[in-house]
């Protein structure tokens, strides 16, 4: 179902919920940002549209479910099936963990590094334990390591931080549309140079350079990937 805008979503959302309450209802929002503004998405608006993009790239189950979005979004492109297929990351308890490769990982699929993880895309890492909040849960986690073991994963209240339930295994997924590894970062470097010269002293383009991020960088989307894909190459035949 395409709504002209967001509050149009919202509101069929709503009468779906009323009319066909069993009905799963997937949203996919448009960015909350003029195009080619100084800053990007929002990380709330970012973190659903990849939790949407990421379960529509991994096949969806059989049971009935509607797809919702706005004209905005519908004609923007993304990034392609296949690079957020890839950028997926599985936790399960009993696991070898790499701190310094989860670390890289959250680097590289755009989690924010936060003191206390409160809202989704962020994440803070004190020793063994790793707290983040995935795009797709409800809740923020908590993962204990013993060691390079990781000993159990809780998902927690993040206002009172306080644990709620036991789980056996996490999904993380990416919370930006430029996901910044190696290929993507030489990729952008070289489309940046094609397309507008020399980059002087561009904060931008310094900053991809480095492997780190700037408001704004979603903007520069078609310089990361080889093509771009639009919503419908991500639903079934």
């Amino acid at each position: 179902f395409v709504a002209r805008d967001s509050s149009r979503a919202q509101a069929f959302i709503g009468a779906m919920a009323f009319f066909a309450p069993e009905m799963e209802v997937l949203h996919l929002p448009s960015w909350d940002c003029l195009p080619y503004d100084r800053i990007g998405p929002s990380g709330g608006v970012a973190a659903q549209r990849m939790a949407i993009l990421s379960r529509l790239a991994h096949g969806l189950e059989d049971k009935p479910k509607i797809l919702v979005t706005q004209a905005a979004a519908l004609l923007q492109k993304i990034p392609p099936r296949a690079a957020v297929k890839r950028a997926s990351y599985q936790a399960r308890a009993g696991q070898d963990v790499n701190v310094a490769d989860l670390e890289r990982y959250f680097g590289v699929n755009g989690y924010a590094r936060a003191s206390t993880v409160s809202e989704r895309g962020e994440f803070a890492i004190r020793g063994g334990v790793i707290d983040v909040f995935p795009p797709g849960a409800d809740e923020p986690v908590r993962l204990d390591l013993f060691g390079d073991s990781l000993e159990s994963i809780r998902a927690f209240d993040p206002e009172s931080q306080r644990s709620t339930k036991q789980l056996k295994a996490v999904d993380l997924l990416p919370v930006s549309e430029a996901l910044l590894d190696k290929d993507s970062i030489a990729r952008f470097r070289t489309g940046y140079l094609e397309t507008f010269g020399a980059p002087g002293d561009d904060p931008l383009y310094e900053a991809v350079s480095e492997g780190s991020r700037r408001q704004g960088l979603e903007h520069f989307l078609p310089l990361f990937y080889e093509r771009l894909e639009s919503l419908f190459d991500y639903l079934p035949d």
